[in-house]
């Protein structure tokens, strides 16, 4: 794990914090002696196992404080940050899954929306130093000038999820604007990494290929995606959480800051593109086996490629880490096999 020390002390209010990403984040605090405050209401969306294992190993910290509940219940996120007074809030709870959405596109409203508006209000009424949210790749949609920069068009949202998430970014501009909150949206890039989510691409390749199943692969092979793993993406988390965009500056042609309001938008990304094949290379050596492929055309909602542009990143904390794919991979298949004992 990188080193993100936080020169700020105070307490970090998670939500999703029995999520991948949510689980990473609260640990790396965890570990540093900080005090953390995670949401999560342990949906069944994938196996409620996995998050169960993820929530009793942060419980092992004495500075971990869980509460139980959905992000919608009315007033449960007032009353949280009414106790807890948290100094800093990252906001990483929502309904995830780009397919699903075409299935049960309700769950993204009640979730990602309603949500989304309880934390701004809840925030609104009991401001952090920084209020952080996540946002996705996803937003950039039907946009084919790559690298993605944060100030380039982003549209063409091409499924419900990154619509949801695109409301997201305007909700939260407008408590900037209105209130002073000083909000940092970050968009991610295909995060991957050992407690993954089963839904990703990496988890069900891995599952499919031990189980001598064949792996669907989309848009016959002909995707690219920015692979982030998730050392990376944790670090540079953690070293934007003491860059609010009401003290930060970068270059103006590459910074999304807000002409209006303390919010800026950060693109967190490998910002290397890789073929789909070469991922599933990297996966076939790290298992020492070959996978059975099964060739679709592209799936609805999908996109081709995505490529992050890291510029204002790099700006903002001075360095990007990459960790190489197939130490990634492996870092993956390693987790997997001890964890599902195969």
């Amino acid at each position: 794990m990188y080193n993100a020390e936080i020169t700020d002390s105070g307490t970090f209010f998670i939500t999703g914090a029995a999520g991948f990403i949510g689980y990473h984040l609260c640990k790396a605090l965890l570990d540093d002696g900080a005090r953390v405050v995670g949401l999560d209401a342990l949906t069944d969306y994938y196996d409620v196992s996995l998050k169960k294992k993820r929530l009793e190993m942060l419980r092992e910290h004495p500075g971990f404080t869980f509460v139980q509940g959905r992000l919608e219940e009315p007033d449960l996120l007032m009353r949280t940050l009414a106790q807890h007074k948290p100094n800093y809030i990252v906001h990483l709870a929502a309904q995830a899954g780009v397919r699903y959405s075409i299935e049960a596109p309700k769950t993204y409203v009640q979730s990602n929306l309603i949500g989304t508006y309880e934390l701004l209000e809840a925030a609104r009424n009991h401001p952090p130093r920084h209020l952080l949210l996540a946002s996705t790749s996803s937003i950039f949609g039907a946009n084919t000038e790559m690298p993605y920069k944060e100030v380039s068009k982003a549209d063409h949202q091409m499924s419900f999820y990154a619509a949801t998430k695109k409301a997201n970014e305007a909700m939260a501009h407008s408590y900037a604007h209105l209130y002073g909150l000083p909000t940092t949206m970050f968009r991610f890039f295909t995060v991957y990494g050992p407690w993954g989510r089963p839904d990703m691409a990496l988890f069900k390749f891995t599952r499919a290929m031990l189980n001598g199943e064949a792996i669907d692969i989309y848009n016959n092979g002909e995707m690219q995606r920015d692979f982030t793993y998730i050392d990376d993406l944790i670090f540079c988390v953690r070293k934007l959480m003491p860059c609010p965009p009401n003290e930060t500056a970068a270059a103006p042609d590459i910074d999304s800051k807000s002409p209006v309001a303390p919010f800026r938008i950060v693109n967190i990304g490998n910002s290397r593109p890789t073929k789909l094949m070469a991922f599933v290379s990297a996966l076939e050596d790290a298992l020492r086996m070959e996978a059975k492929k099964n060739f679709l055309p592209m799936q609805a909602g999908d996109v081709p490629a995505t490529w992050a542009d890291a510029s204002l990143l790099r700006q903002l904390i001075g360095e990007t880490p990459q960790t190489d794919l197939a130490e990634g991979v492996s870092r993956f298949v390693a987790w997997y096999r001890d964890y599902y004992n195969t």
